[in-house]
């Protein structure tokens, strides 16, 4: 389970789209895909739609479920011992100020945020 780096925007930028790259990676689309899907949410909602409602909400409606992180330090769990412990799976990490994908245990991003305290994560349950 490793940093593996990741960045699916077209052009390369690598700051405030994190829920964007995120997103995408979780979902297996585009970083267009997820653009227009957050987009039109916000549209409908007439508001921005980077907003954490918004972009909550949008996992919501595609049956992710969330859960808060325990954190006591100093035995806190980071990107990196959440991403060893969750070896299967899709989960998308909150730490308050930034996004993470999490895929069958190795964390993607344009940096190597291993060291990050998750605060929340959003999963959505394989259908059997």
């Amino acid at each position: 389970m490793a940093f593996i780096h990741y960045n699916a925007n077209p052009n390369n930028n690598d700051t405030i789209d994190c829920v964007i790259r995120g997103i995408s990676k979780v979902l297996d689309i585009s970083w267009d895909g997820t653009y227009i899907i957050l987009m039109w949410k916000g549209f409908i909602a007439k508001n921005i739609f980077l907003l954490n409602k918004i972009w909550i909400d949008t996992l919501f409606d595609l049956g992710f479920e969330m859960r808060f992180v325990p954190n006591t330090c100093p035995d806190c769990i980071t990107v990196e011992r959440f991403s060893k412990s969750h070896p299967k799976g899709r989960y998308l990490l909150g730490t308050g100020s930034h996004v993470i994908a999490i895929v069958d245990g190795n964390y993607y991003d344009t940096w190597d945020s291993g060291d990050e305290l998750p605060l929340y994560y959003f999963y959505r349950k394989e259908k059997l």
